[in-house]
């Protein structure tokens, strides 16, 4: 497949909709970000995520988990910990997330 899409052709609209669907939801993306370092706990996650409440985030992380973006793991303790990492689909994001900051890192043609 090229790197460049046409805007008339229907199976690039259909990808680009779909990638959209998974990631574009809102925190997503930042959720993504905090994960692109490592391992990580709710609890963590939710400290460096100012604002996104617990339910957020649980439904957000349970949709990365469901197209196998993310990674769960519960340890058998107790108190039960769990972790999150990226899965292999995940860490193919890495170099789309530092794309993103690249690109938003720029100032618009003819600001410096």
């Amino acid at each position: 497949m090229s790197n460049q899409c046409e805007s008339s052709n229907e199976n690039c609209i259909g990808q680009l909709e779909k990638s959209i669907a998974v990631i574009g939801s809102k925190w997503t993306l930042l959720i993504l970000r905090e994960l692109s370092s490592g391992t990580k706990r709710f609890a963590q996650l939710q400290k460096s995520l100012k604002g996104i409440s617990p339910k957020t985030l649980s439904l957000r992380l349970k949709e990365l988990e469901k197209n196998k973006i993310v990674i769960k793991k519960i340890y058998p303790e107790v108190p039960p910990r769990v972790e999150y990492s990226f899965a292999s689909r995940g860490e193919s994001l890495k170099k789309i997330l530092h794309d993103l900051y690249e690109w938003g890192a720029e100032p618009p043609d003819g600001e410096k």
